[in-house]
């Protein structure tokens, strides 16, 4: 490994501890938002039932996700933003 790159690693671990102990402030910081699943079933017309066979998950899933005990991710979270987003193409390509 090249002399300054390696340098540079431990300058960025050093870096990290400092911030994690809340010696220093991160440079930059990143949100992600969560889906707001129920807005977004709501918004399809479709039951609870109806809607996690939609996104082919169980019943308990979908409750899980509305009642913000736990969040979609991966391609439910991808799915989920398509739905929201053009809710009548999706499920009608979902059913197809």
């Amino acid at each position: 490994m090249e002399e300054k790159l390696f340098t540079d690693l431990v300058e960025s671990l050093r870096e990290a501890v400092e911030i994690s102990k809340g010696r220093a402030e991160p440079s930059r910081r990143f949100f992600v938002s969560q889906p707001e699943v129920k807005v977004i079933r709501e918004k399809t017309g479709l039951s609870q039932n109806e809607f996690a066979g939609l996104m082919r998950v169980s019943v308990k899933t979908l409750q899980n996700w509305e009642q913000g005990r736990r969040n979609p991710t991966g391609p439910a979270a991808a799915l989920l933003k398509i739905v929201a987003s053009a809710p009548e193409l999706a499920i009608r390509s979902l059913h197809a």
